[in-house]
């Protein structure tokens, strides 16, 4: 088997402080750390580590 399928990838890059307003996060609307001029689906930290077990090694 190999191993490597199922290491968990790094971080993503957290953005530099701003200092606010922060994006919501797109599950459960709680600021995230990332400015609200970030593009895409921001998540929360918690609703981050729940979707990485939620998508780690799915077939």
């Amino acid at each position: 088997m190999d191993d490597a399928y199922c290491e968990t990838p790094a971080p993503a890059p957290v953005p530099e402080d701003t200092g606010g307003p922060y994006a919501e996060c797109v599950l459960c609307r709680e600021p995230t750390e990332y400015p609200e001029s970030t593009k895409g689906a921001t998540l929360c930290p918690v609703c981050a580590w729940q979707e990485a077990g939620r998508t780690a090694c799915s077939g």
